[in-house]
């Protein structure tokens, strides 16, 4: 089965190791990321969404008009719009971009974060509220009868939507978080299921838990399972290595300072010894603990040096350490690897042409192998 790449966009030139350049949305920036993304190899790019982010659909809208085959994978916090006007606009979106629109959908798992939107339910809460969304927003997507809903969070009725997507029968649910709830409404859910770069044995039993949670849920099918990582490449190990520890002091250095993906003031710990609020943090912190090299090529001191807020866990290597490194969490049941670089432009094209071949090429032999294989076991 062919690997998914994705990558991550923002509006402007700014990484934790950048400062940023240019207006918060800068259009011609935006269009050249998008592309090289696209010349590159990958398959769709995130858009992330942040309480003072630009709005994740217009840009997505954007890059669509700019690119010919690139998927978007727009995120999206329940709760803020009624689900009904949800899926009219991603239905919409996805029919301008000819089929090429998925939403990855974010619970919230920061409390202050929230609230700046507006939302004052507590965690437990805003993943019940999630559940019902999901369950709301798959029908609008592929009800041909008008719908009537009475839950605990949402009340409409007759109900239709004259817009459809494209994809059929849906557009594809991306999910993501790490804590049980995040498991049992994911589970239920997702097509996609996203998880941070931890050590390989916590993946694995990550991906367990998902499973489980999905068989809990009925399904004959769990999800797919995507990792992201932020892979720092040399062209020998020792280039590789002297790269990351520069990028790690100037993180250092920088104390405090956001991404592309929007402020990390709400996301990260505040006082002495405090913790993130969300379970996905505290897990890569946990892996931080544990010791800065895990198994192949996964290091964590970039998580620890910002709290954790995102995907944080670099691999470092050659682009073939790399690309081994990648193959290992394909070996343990992922499909869809997310991945982005601390210089966001110059490292999706050095991805494109240094990393992305040889995963790819991999994968297609192993494929070709086990088609092999079957093929003289039926004979």
């Amino acid at each position: 089965m062919p690997v998914e790449f994705i990558g991550m966009i923002g509006t402007r030139d700014v990484s934790e190791v950048r400062p940023p350049s240019g207006p918060v949305v800068d259009p011609d920036y935006t269009r050249r990321f998008a592309r090289a993304h696209e010349e590159a190899g990958f398959d769709r790019v995130l858009i992330g969404y942040g309480s003072g982010s630009p709005d994740g659909t217009q840009v997505a809208a954007h890059v669509a008009a700019h690119t010919e085959r690139l998927g978007l994978l727009v995120a999206h916090r329940p709760g803020f719009v009624a689900p009904t006007l949800a899926a009219r606009t991603f239905a919409t979106l996805d029919q301008f971009s000819g089929g090429r629109t998925a939403v990855h959908i974010i619970t919230g798992g920061h409390d202050a974060e929230q609230r700046r939107d507006g939302d004052h339910l507590g965690k437990d809460d805003r993943y019940a509220r999630t559940d019902e969304y999901l369950d709301i927003l798959k029908s609008a997507w592929t009800s041909e009868e008008p719908i009537d809903h009475e839950g605990r969070f949402y009340r409409f009725a007759d109900f239709l939507s004259e817009v459809r997507p494209v994809t059929k029968p849906r557009i594809p649910l991306y999910f993501g978080g790490s804590s049980a709830a995040a498991y049992r409404v994911g589970g239920k859910h997702a097509d996609v299921f996203a998880l941070w770069g931890e050590p390989l044995a916590e993946t694995a039993e990550q991906i367990a838990s998902v499973r489980a949670a999905a068989q809990a849920a009925g399904r004959a099918e769990p999800p797919r399972i995507s990792v992201s990582f932020r892979p720092i490449l040399g062209r020998t190990e020792e280039e590789a290595w002297d790269r990351a520890h520069r990028i790690l002091d100037t993180i250092n250095s920088r104390g405090a300072a956001g991404s592309f993906v929007g402020s990390r003031r709400a996301t990260l710990p505040v006082g002495p010894g405090a913790q993130p609020q969300n379970t996905g943090s505290q897990r890569l912190l946990a892996a931080a603990a544990k010791g800065e090299l895990h198994d192949r090529a996964l290091w964590t001191p970039t998580a620890k040096a910002t709290g954790a807020a995102g995907n944080s866990t670099a691999l470092v290597g050659t682009p073939e350490t790399v690309a081994q490194a990648l193959l290992d969490y394909v070996d343990i049941g992922v499909t869809t690897l997310l991945i982005r670089g601390y210089d966001p432009l110059d490292d999706v094209i050095g991805y494109g042409r240094d990393l992305l071949p040889l995963v790819r090429a991999e994968v297609a032999r192993r494929d070709a192998g086990a088609a092999v294989a079957t093929a003289g076991s039926a004979r």
